[in-house]
């Protein structure tokens, strides 16, 4: 896997709104995987923060917990992003 594509999940697994659901759609990660990857890639205190928040009631990374009022994986105001790239204007 990609430096850039490791980041991404980083980046989407930080997201509160985004589901593990969406990183399994665009990167095939389950959320096992997704784990794994946040516990060899944060440094520990940052990954114990991020599972606490995940366990939290704040988040909303898993989509049984979720509002059912959500039901998209992105902003409506974002640009269209088809497979995590950017469409082309």
């Amino acid at each position: 896997m990609e430096r850039i594509d490791i980041d991404r999940i980083i980046e989407m697994a930080w997201e509160d709104r985004t589901p593990f659901e969406a990183i399994t759609f665009q990167f095939g990660l389950s959320e096992g995987e997704t784990i794994k990857l946040m516990r060899t890639e944060l440094k520990r205190n940052s990954f114990n923060l991020w599972r606490k928040r995940v366990n939290s009631g704040v988040s909303q990374k898993h989509l049984m917990k979720r509002n059912t009022n959500i039901n998209r994986f992105k902003c409506s105001l974002q640009k269209v992003i088809s497979m995590n790239k950017i469409s082309k204007r």
